[in-house]
């Protein structure tokens, strides 16, 4: 029993659906079960879903006609789409000679899985990311995991098998037990334990706390990450971070339940070492990083052919009465045939809607043409001139009408420009389109009724204008719009002229759209070859399934068709999707001798070809494959044959021709009764291809490329294969080049491009001495080919599709082909893969984009792409870069179905294409990074020294003025500790006020004279003597303001040591609270001073929650403490006592308190006043917070010491006022203002839209003369040059900001004062910098980085640029270590478990050879100095101190030294939804995480744009990218990134990403 045609109709209308991705699995199985129903009892009581598996696992084996219904399907299945068996076979052949690497599969939270199915998806676990595991867990559990050995490859896994076996999946159970590594070591090898990797360091034993506690001191931010363990030494353990390679290898494989622990262990064992030619020896200058150039390779294939010869095409027969031109053959057959049918045009039915006759065309065509020139004006000006350019916009159904516009513009001696209907106002490509239409000038577009109701309209009702389109106006050419004409007009027949006869579009391959002018000469050329190649007859019928405005459509369907008179049966693409059969239909149904088609309707018609018994294409003379060009249509061709040659198919009509825009046809094969040599097929080695030789293959059977002849040269033309990359020397004959053509039909120019029209029509090939083969030019056809035996022509790729690779050419085709061969049906869709290539760090770098479809699970893509990456890798010898998924339907179309490449292009660099999977494998294909740089054994002190006078190098180093010769009224310095100031003043001036807080509001919240402040401090010390003992170390915890201050000058007076510490956040005590309670016991503080509300807090059940609050110290509150005095103040024996403790946290998150004697404290508060010239007369505004640092200084100490008043605002208050802080300055006029990044950041974002409110407000700038920002870190220039620039309009002087750097060894080494030159910005060559040498460039110039100067050296400060090694003294053009000698110096660290000593030469270090008597404190921190031409104060030559950043976060990577946040500022910059990054390194492999600030959808598109920004601009390979929240990178109260905490979030899981890519 069979089934009813209609139903068959339906099912192939389905099949196609499916194939082309426009249905779903899911609602394929559906609809074709709902067909099926009515039937499925009478089909031998089949299971329906058990013939859906059978469909799609068919065998291999073409079946005959003739047996049962429900027989597999044939070959052709979709598998075959373009490639014979062969490549498949292949291509599972190659899979199966890897020897399997698990790749860690990429973790992704569940959100970002928006379109797979319900059942794609794992139960959903605790956590959010996605457990996928499951390459792991869920396949018949066989996972085999090798313990680490820095290069085993996992044995081959089970799961692989299963694609090996080709399409029969049954043999997977048995094939397993065949590999004998199938199973192998102990499961719990697998991963490994984070939270012993801490451990490690020096201070492991201190981790006595049950959470390990915040010590980033930051509230809002710090909610997701581990913290680190309370370590309050300094350096020494960040370096610890060295030794985790060794744990990776040692580990004894303990079980941890952290996905991405485990996913990166998997990383590790797998990661396949890079594939790097081997180096030759050549002097890398120490700047000239000098790429790898890719050498040659001695064994590559070399052409050995002699050169070839030019090929001739037969001479063009002379034809009797042939029409001088194609209009004239239009008049002669409109009046002498005009009943004889012209074209028919088909609804989407397959029915006959309407046939054109001559007779119709001649007469329509006239009438449109008077219209046109008569009948359309502009203030009585004819609107058209003859030459004028017209758009003609004509649905792809309606060919009637699109013929009658094409002639009538020719007989109105107007330029037809055939495009596309734009349907949205953004289609693919359409803008460029309007380009095109603007350079050729087109003001006129003719359309249809039905179209031009179809498109998208403006308000006015007119069709809106498109983006990038000039003003068109539209005309409909239906009936009712075009005029008779007169009796006496008859439209101009001349003989066919050089003058342009029609323009037909082309999109390169970058996109941009060209018009190619054809001669009317041409154009008839052209159709006198085609007629005598094809042996074209009057009135022959000729089906055409071809695009009927350009190329081959065009050619046969409109123009060649007229010439002969023939009768063109028009299949339009809407009735192909819905019947594939149709042309094959109609072929037999019109007898057709001819059919124009394309190899994807042949492979579509196979889909759809079951027991369509009664069809018959004996009538056929030849099939004309219209791509034959293309090296998949040999599969399409053979596949056909097999099956329909059956139907009266004879093989030789099949008749492939090889064409392009810009030569039109080049060569096809003669159909058979011209008595031309049978068609030739050649199995090519695709090695030898890359090299562009020619190599038949014979034992190497996988990698290679089966391409057939596209026939001979056109008659009366000439041919010739030439060099495709600069002079065109003619090829040899085993080597592939580009085929150029001569001849009088080619098309003439590119529309108003003269330079590409002379590179391409007017190119001149020369043989090997140089000597041009002929007088006349040639036009690059772009097809990549030679002249095989016979003179038959091959083409094996296009220039389009080319993909030079570290000098190898691939084809993109050929690299779809392959990605095909691979399981294909199962998850991406057949026709949706573009394959492309980007420049990356001077190379091309190959990415492939396929759709996904929406029921294939992660794992399964996963396994397909890892499966695609191995298959291209083995057949084609080349890494791909990224292998991209997106969700089903998003890649941009082209007009006639296919995928626009070049727009794919452009959002994947754009980072618009929002993939659902990424695979980046640019540890295998980036092969053409710098050496590695090697240290060089470092040369002696004697040496250095005579190098450095020979070289005239100075020796960086440089001082502030001298303290001691400073002569100046400081009442001050009479007194040896800072509390006897405070009494001094107080008694000299105690109605001096020498504080004021503000408030959110901006009022005075509370204001200190000197005598107030003294009476709060007497009250503090009496409270204190009697309980606790001088030398006790007093926590304080105070909010900002005056309490803090008297509470501070309370201890001093009581002779305890007071420590300043951030009172908790009381919405964020979990993070925040252990911070505070990790000081209080690090410090060894007996006593805890503080208010009552924040005592309350401390013991407070929430507390409790967090820390164990019976522990704390005994707890004061100094809220109402008895007005009494004490008995005596303490005096301590010597200025060297300790005075104070500072604690803070670095940015590698490590918590150091440094000491502070009285003497360090008086030189600092000295060295400040007069750099500042702080008087009691002064006034600064402070916004900084107060417990550490420079901050603490200028809080606590700096107006105590020199008398100036202090307007303090507490940076917390700016987040519910912004412009407070400014509001402050203006109000009262302050000079000298201190401010933080942060502070500076809230104003730029808070306040960069309201400067207009603020003048208003009557907010004035002008005043201000130094705004100094406190800093640990490199000067962030971009940030203060945006402040300046936004805060311009409110009277701030460009020169007032600038920036100071302190450090723990001593808070205030730079700090730019009041007076002495501005700070100067220098260029340094970011390369050079990496080797540790500073080399200035100019502004601008590539990998230029610029430095801002970090203020003034603060006097009685001595500075010396250090080699971190050797502790040698350097140049001022190397980058080396920052070392301090000061009397404010802090004295040491303060650490409880007597580490000192490992950090001893932090505080008291000497150099190796010079000066070897000074003791230095080294600051951490890398810089240079340079004597710039500026003076300073003292008529010197000012010497400029360059902060480069942190000693501790510098990554070590490939022997040179990065600082994270120039990688960090560059990834920013890649993106536009990049919020923040951090990047740190781990096991040598380069980590990311970026902040996404946007829809998740995005998160995909930044692992590719992260990878090629830090490849380009820093030469290094990204190994890990994490997409995360906004706010999910710690940050500390300075504004800096806790990087390191970050680092222990990562590995310990607990990030929550939204996606974690790992590079390959």
């Amino acid at each position: 029993m069979t089934l009813p045609a209609e139903v068959r109709e339906k099912l192939a209308e389905l099949e196609l659906e499916l194939s082309e991705g426009d249905i779903t699995q899911k609602g394929y199985e559906k609809k074709r079960g709902k067909l099926l129903a009515p039937y499925i009892p009478q089909i031998q009581g089949v299971d329906p879903s058990l013939q859906i598996d059978n469909r799609i696992q068919a065998s291999s084996q073409a079946v005959l006609p003739g047996s049962k219904h429900n027989k597999s399907r044939a070959a052709n299945t979709r598998d075959e789409r373009f490639r014979s068996d062969l490549h498949t076979e292949a291509v599972q052949a190659a899979l199966a000679k890897y020897k399997e690497r698990k790749m860690p599969m990429p973790s992704k939270r569940r959100s970002v899985l928006v379109q797979s199915s319900v059942e794609a998806c794992t139960p959903p676990d605790t956590s959010s990311a996605s457990e996928d595991e499951g390459s792991l867990r869920r396949q018949g559990r066989l996972a085999t995991s090798t313990p680490y050995q820095g290069h085993g490859h996992p044995a081959v896994e089970h799961w692989f098998n299963r694609v090996i076996q080709g399409s029969s999946t049954s043999s997977s159970a048995s094939s397993t037990s065949s590999h004998p590594g199938g199973r192998s070591s102990s499961p719990s090898a697998i991963s490994l334990s984070f939270s012993h990797v801490k451990g490690l360091t020096a201070t492991s034993h201190q981790n006595n706390h049950s959470a390990p506690p915040d010590v980033t001191g930051l509230s809002e931010r710090s909610s997701l990450h581990a913290e680190r363990p309370q370590v309050a030494s300094v350096r020494g353990v960040s370096r610890g971070y060295n030794h985790h390679t060794s744990v990776m290898e040692t580990a004894d494989g303990v079980p941890v339940n952290s996905r991405v622990s485990s996913k990166i262990q998997q990383l590790l064992n797998t990661l396949k070492r890079p594939k790097r030619p081997p180096l030759r020896e050549f002097f890398v200058d120490d700047f000239e990083e000098l790429l790898d150039v890719q050498q040659p390779d001695p064994n590559q294939p070399k052409p050995e052919g002699q050169q070839m010869s030019p090929l001739e095409g037969e001479p063009l027969g002379v034809v009797t009465n042939w029409p001088p031109s194609l209009p004239a053959a239009l008049q002669r057959w409109g009046t002498t045939q005009p009943k004889s049918p012209c074209l028919t045009a088909l609804d989407n039915a397959g029915k006959p809607v309407y046939t054109l006759t001559y007779g119709k065309l001649w007469t329509r065509s006239q009438k449109l043409a008077y219209t046109l020139l008569n009948k359309l004006s502009t203030r009585n000006e004819p609107l058209l001139m003859p030459g004028d350019r017209v758009a003609l916009v004509f649905p792809n159904n309606d060919p009637v009408m699109f013929m009658v516009a094409f002639y009538g513009c020719l007989l109105a001696e107007l330029v037809p420009v055939p495009i596309e209907v734009p349907l949205t106002r953004k289609d693919a490509g359409s803008q460029q389109i309007g380009f095109l239409l603007g350079s050729c000038g087109v003001t006129l577009a003719l359309t249809t009724d039905a179209c031009q109701k179809g498109l998208p309209k403006a308000q006015t009702g007119e069709v809106a204008t498109f983006k990038g389109w000039p003003r068109l106006l539209w005309f409909v050419t239906d009936g009712k719009h075009v005029v008779k004409p007169p009796k006496d007009w008859h439209p101009p027949i001349r003989e066919a002229s050089n003058d342009i006869a029609y323009i037909e579009y082309k999109t390169s391959k970058e996109g941009s759209t060209m018009g190619i002018t054809v001669s009317h000469s041409a154009m008839l050329a052209h159709c006198h070859a085609l007629t005598q190649a094809c042996g074209y007859t009057e009135a022959e019928t000729i089906t055409n399934v071809l695009d009927f405005k350009r190329e081959a459509g065009l050619w046969h369907g409109v123009l060649t068709s007229v010439m002969n008179r023939m009768h063109v049966i028009s299949i339009p693409y809407s009735l192909m999707k819905v019947n594939p059969l149709s042309w094959i239909q109609k072929v037999h149904t019109y007898k057709a001798r001819v059919a124009v088609v394309k190899s994807r309707d042949m492979h579509w018609s196979l889909l759809a070809q079951r027991d369509q018994r009664d069809i018959s294409l004996s009538s056929l003379r030849m099939l004309i494959v219209a791509d034959g060009a293309n090296p998949w249509s040999i599969s399409s061709c053979d596949a056909f044959l097999n099956v329909f040659q059956a139907r009266g198919l004879r093989p030789e009509v099949i008749c492939p021709c090889a064409s392009s825009s810009e030569a039109m046809t080049v060569a096809i094969r003669r159909p058979p009764e011209m008595g031309v040599p049978p068609p030739g097929k050649a199995v090519l080695s695709m090695g030898g291809l890359s090299h562009s030789v020619i190599r038949v293959d014979t034992e190497e059977k996988l990698s290679v490329l089966t391409v057939q002849d596209v026939g001979q040269v056109m008659p009366g033309a000439l041919v010739c294969v030439v060099r495709v990359e600069g002079t065109p020397y003619l090829c040899q004959t085993d080597e592939v080049g580009e085929i150029c053509m001569s001849s009088g039909s080619t098309g003439v120019a590119y529309y108003g491009l003269p330079g590409m029209t002379k590179n391409i029509f007017e190119t001149i090939p020369v043989t090997s001495s140089g000597v041009p083969i002929s007088d006349r030019p040639f036009t690059r056809t772009s097809l990549l080919g030679f002249v095989g035996p016979d003179s038959l022509v091959f083409v094996v790729g296009k220039m389009d599709g080319l993909m030079v690779v570290s000098g190898r050419r691939h084809n993109a085709d050929d690299v779809v082909a392959t990605a095909l061969a691979v399981e294909p049906m199962k998850f991406v869709y057949r026709g949706r893969i573009a394959v492309f290539s980007v420049s990356v760090l001077h190379d091309e770098r190959i990415v492939v984009v396929a759709e996904q479809r929406p029921d294939a699970s992660e794992e399964d893509s996963f396994q397909w792409m890892s499966r695609v990456l191995q298959a291209i890798d083995s057949i084609h010898q080349v890494g791909v870069y990224c292998l991209a998924l997106v969700p089903a339907n998003t890649l941009p179309k082209a007009p006639l179905g296919g995928i626009h490449i070049s727009e794919t292009k452009q959002r994947f660099l754009e980072g618009a294409l929002h993939p659902c999977n990424v695979l980046m494998c640019p540890h295998t294909c980036v092969t053409n990074l710098p050496k590695p740089r090697q240290k060089q054994p470092e040369v002696g002190p004697a040496s250095m020294i005579v190098g450095n006078l020979v070289a005239g190098k100075r020796i960086a180093q440089a001082c502030g003025r001298d303290v001691a010769q400073l002569e100046d009224n400081d009442q001050a310095r009479k007194f040896l500790y800072i509390q006897d100031v405070l009494q001094w003043r107080a008694q000299a001036t105690p109605d001096h006020s020498l504080f004021l807080v503000l408030n959110a509001k901006g009022t005075v919240a509370s204001t200190a004279s000197c005598l107030q402040l003294h009476k709060r401090a007497e009250r503090v010390a009496a409270a204190l003597m009697g309980r606790l003992n001088t030398g006790d170390h007093v926590a304080l915890v105070y909010p900002p303001g005056i309490d803090l201050i008297a509470t501070f000058y309370g201890c001093l007076y009581a002779g305890c040591v007071p420590v300043t510490v951030r009172p908790p956040h009381p919405q964020n005590l979990a993070t925040t609270l252990p911070t505070v309670k990790m000081i209080v016991e690090v410090s060894k503080s007996v006593c805890i001073l503080t208010t009552q509300a924040i005592m309350k807090l401390l013991k407070s059940k929430e507390a409790a929650a967090a820390v164990d609050i019976k522990s704390w110290p005994m707890v004061m509150d100094t809220d109402d403490l008895p007005r009494k005095k004490s008995p005596q103040m303490y005096k301590p024996p010597t200025p060297e006592m300790l005075a104070y403790l500072d604690f803070s946290v670095s940015t590698t998150g490590i918590l150091a308190g440094v000491k502070m004697s009285h003497a360090a404290t008086s030189a600092l508060c000295r060295s400040i006043k007069l750099q500042c010239e702080l008087y009691p007369s002064r006034q600064i505004a402070i916004c900084l917070d107060p417990y550490c640092g420079l901050g603490f200084a200028l809080w606590c100490l700096c107006s105590v010491y020199s008398g100036h008043q202090s307007i303090l605002v507490p940076p917390l208050e700016l987040e519910s006022n912004a412009s407070l802080w400014l509001a402050a300055v203006s109000q009262y006029k302050v000079r000298v203002t201190f401010c933080s990044y942060s502070v500076m950041e809230m104003c730029t974002k808070g306040l960069g839209s309201q400067t207009e409110a603020l003048r208003l407000r009557n907010v004035n700038l002008s005043c201000v003369r130094t705004c100094m920002v406190v800093a640990e870190e490199r000067p962030r220039i971009a940030l203060t040059q945006s402040f300046s620039k936004i805060f311009k309009d409110l009277g701030l002087s460009p020169r007032a900001v600038s920036t100071t750097f302190g450090c723990r060894v001593n808070v205030a080494i730079c700090l730019q004062g009041t007076a002495g030159p501005d700070p100067t910005t220098v260029y340094v060559d970011m390369r050079a910098l990496r080797h540790d040498r500073v080399r200035l460039v100019e502004r601008g110039s590539p990998h230029s980085l610029p430095l801002m100067e970090s203020g003034k050296i603060l006097p009685g400060v001595k500075v010396i640029i250090a080699n971190t090694e050797t502790k040698g003294p350097l140049g001022d053009s190397h980058l080396g270590e920052i070392w301090v000698s000061s009397p404010h110096n802090a004295t040491g660290y303060y650490t409880v478990y007597g580490e000192e000593a490992l950090h001893a030469d932090h505080f008291n270090t000497k150099l190796s050879f010079g000066d070897t008597q000074t003791v230095w404190a080294r600051t951490g921190y890398l810089g240079f100095l340079r004597r710039t031409e500026l003076t300073d104060a003292s008529g010197e030559r000012h010497d400029a101190l360059y902060v480069v950043g942190s000693l501790d976060e510098t990554l070590e990577l490939r022997g040179m030294r990065y600082h994270p946040i120039d990688i960090e500022t560059s990834v920013i910059r890649s993106h536009k939804s990049i919020a923040e990054c951090a990047v740190f390194t781990w096991t040598n492999l380069l980590v990311v995480v970026v902040e996404l600030e946007g829809s998740e959808q995005e998160a995909l598109d930044l692992v590719a744009l992260v990878t090629n920004v830090v490849l380009e601009e820093h030469y290094l390979i990204v190994g890990v990218v994490v997409v995360v929240d906004p706010g999910v990178i710690p940050i500390n109260s300075r504004g800096e990134k806790q990087r390191m905490h970050l680092r222990d979030g990562f590995l310990a899981d607990q990030l929550d990403p939204i996606y974690v890519a790992y590079n390959m």
